[in-house]
């Protein structure tokens, strides 16, 4: 019986006042449906308590709350919390919550595995099973917000579209997510305080500036060469870095927001003096930044983190550059919390 029920969340309140109108309510019976589902993210109809028990089993009788449960949740010796998300169908994902004395962020996740094949990154050894749903990624961010006021006693600040999945192939779903987060209806969060971020799909970054949207962007690089590009991530043969400069002028010229490239450097595979120009001649398309990152290895020894000489000789050429860079320490690798270790370990 369940799987003929439509999940409430996927309609828009408009259809949620017709479909109360359509059962001889008031349309304004709708009006609060949604503020339980978005606003208090109530999990079951039950929850929903300026309603009649009547109506509420009418909802129970047409409906379903695909809601997220967290299966499991690890804490990391530096604050760091992972969570293993159990979604509707028994799928998970994991999202992470990384607090600084200033501020909490959430780095969730957008599909199950992922699209892309990205050589360093344990995620893209899970293919992609599927995507993730607007109100999905709406719930992991609320988990967060829950579990950084419980631990961190302050909202959650700043969401990354980091985790597992390329957002960009999942465009229109994560879109609306960041519609709900952002609407005073939703979370009410500005979208200044979002970043997604993509290894780069240049057709979908020029639909993102046609649709005028008001989050950040950042670039998955780690190289300005095609073929080292073409080695660490093989999907670069399909979007060659003529394209994704290409998309980012776009970008630019109609948002005009400043990039984040994010950047790791690899022992023997992008650490020499060519990679370095390549990167700074890269750097002056666009106004741009560039976050070193920190490499956590996935197991295999094929990618090991470069030498601190070699990083070095990066930040002093961007900076001899007058190119912004900063280096990101990485967070939470104990419990494989930390950038590309997001897998499913558990």
């Amino acid at each position: 019986m369940t799987d003929k029920k439509k999940d409430i969340r996927a309609l828009t309140k408009e259809q949620l006042r017709d479909f109360f109108v359509k059962e001889g309510d008031k349309a304004f019976r709708g009006n609060q449906v949604y503020e339980w589902l978005w606003n208090k993210s109530a999990h079951t109809f039950e929850d929903m308590t300026n309603i009649s028990k009547e109506t509420r089993q009418m909802l129970e009788d047409n409906f379903v709350i695909n809601h997220i449960e967290v299966d499991t949740m690890q804490r990391s010796s530096d604050g760091t919390v992972k969570n293993a998300v159990k979604l509707h169908d028994g799928l998970i994902v994991e999202s992470v919550l990384i607090p600084t004395e200033t501020r909490t962020t959430a780095c969730v996740s957008s599909q199950v595995g992922c699209s892309l094949d990205c050589k360093f990154c344990a995620t893209s050894r899970l293919k992609r099973m599927r995507n993730l749903n607007p109100d999905e990624i709406y719930d992991q961010v609320v988990a967060i917000d829950r579990e950084s006021k419980l631990y961190f006693n302050r909202p959650l600040s700043n969401i990354v579209f980091m985790g597992m999945g390329e957002p960009l192939m999942n465009y229109n779903n994560v879109i609306k997510s960041i519609e709900k987060i952002t609407s005073p209806e939703g979370l009410g969060m500005s979208p200044k305080r979002i970043v997604v971020s993509t290894s780069g799909v240049p057709k979908i970054i020029k639909k993102m500036a046609d649709d005028e949207v008001k989050f950040n962007l950042a670039v998955s690089l780690h190289s300005a060469i095609d073929e080292v590009r073409t080695k660490i991530m093989p999907f670069n043969k399909t979007f060659p870095l003529k394209d994704l400069k290409e998309a980012l002028e776009y970008w630019y010229k109609k948002t005009e927001r400043k990039i984040t490239y994010e950047y790791v450097v690899w022992d023997g595979i992008n650490d020499r003096m060519e990679d370095i120009q390549a990167l700074i001649k890269f750097c002056k398309y666009v106004p741009c930044k560039v976050n070193i990152i920190e490499y956590n290895p996935i197991d295999d020894g094929e990618f090991q983190q470069a030498s601190s000489k070699a990083i070095d000789n990066y930040i002093q050429e961007l900076e001899r550059n007058r190119i912004v860079v900063n280096v990101r320490r990485s967070r939470g690798k104990d419990i494989d919390a930390a950038c590309g270790q997001l897998a499913n370990k558990t």
